[in-house]
């Protein structure tokens, strides 16, 4: 059996692949048709222009779909591996609740591009990155309360390790961005795809591109680390059926009433 075929692992395994897939083909797209800059250019910037616009667009949604699944199943995880300690089901239940809030905002930073509505897409990166940094902290939390019962602390470091990753890229982009929009470098810049590096603000565009990327790698690592956990879990469906037809009397009753319908409408 290969790695990927125990358990759920294939689960985030596909995540992270067409994650990062979803980044890179679009990104060739527009530098091959010279739609942005080959050096750092914003993930969002090589979803502007068709055709990459449409590459990315399915591709993210897809990826969000897979997220969902990946962040459902880590829950059921915990769920089963601690059916009895309060502490960690509510802070399961509340990274569950964060996680499905950090992909909505995925959602809307795929449909909504910052070309159309700036706004919107500003909204679906501050969910996306910002409440999925929370759903990161939370997971880590919980890997260091089910150590060493449940693993090994090596993973705890592992994952502390990222999200110190992920928080420190946070704020190099918030902070870089928040600099290049204030209007000391020029105005329209958050729509600006072409830049000269002789340009006024060319260095703190380019720290807030590259934290940008760095960000939501730091999050596919992170991802990489359920592989592990997934290898060793499995769900299954269970159909209860309430009845033997799907109508919503008994059949019975119906065959009863059939001959009283026929002579009354003669």
């Amino acid at each position: 059996m290969w790695w990927f075929q125990q358990g759920l692992c294939f689960l985030p395994s596909a995540l992270v692949i067409w994650t990062a897939a979803s980044f890179i083909f679009p990104y060739i797209t527009a530098i091959f048709l010279r739609h942005v800059d080959p050096l750092v250019p914003y993930i969002s910037d090589t979803g502007i222009m068709p055709p990459e616009r449409c590459l990315f667009g399915i591709m993210l949604n897809i990826s969000t779909s897979l997220c969902i699944a990946t962040m459902y199943v880590r829950y059921k995880q915990v769920c089963a591996l601690n059916p009895e300690k309060n502490k960690i089901a509510k802070l399961n239940k509340t990274g569950l609740i964060l996680g499905v809030i950090s992909c909505f905002g995925m959602c809307l930073i795929t449909n909504f591009q910052k070309s159309a509505m700036y706004s919107v897409h500003v909204l679906g990166a501050s969910l996306t990155f910002g409440i999925g940094a929370f759903y990161l902290l939370i997971q880590t939390i919980l890997s260091y309360m089910m150590q060493p019962d449940i693993h090994g602390k090596e993973i705890f470091w592992i994952r502390l390790t990222l999200l110190l990753w992920c928080v420190s890229s946070l704020l190099s982009m918030a902070i870089s961005t928040i600099l290049l929009l204030s209007g000391r470098y020029g105005t329209g810049l958050e729509q600006k795809l072409h830049w000269n590096p002789e340009e006024k603000g060319y260095t703190v565009h380019i720290i807030s591109t590259v934290s940008e990327w760095s960000l939501a790698f730091s999050f596919l690592s992170f991802f990489l680390t359920y592989i592990r956990d997934f290898q060793k879990v499995s769900l299954h469906a269970t159909v209860n059926l309430d009845g033997q037809t799907l109508y919503d009397i008994p059949r019975s009753l119906m065959a009863d009433e059939n001959p009283l319908l026929i002579s009354g409408s003669i």
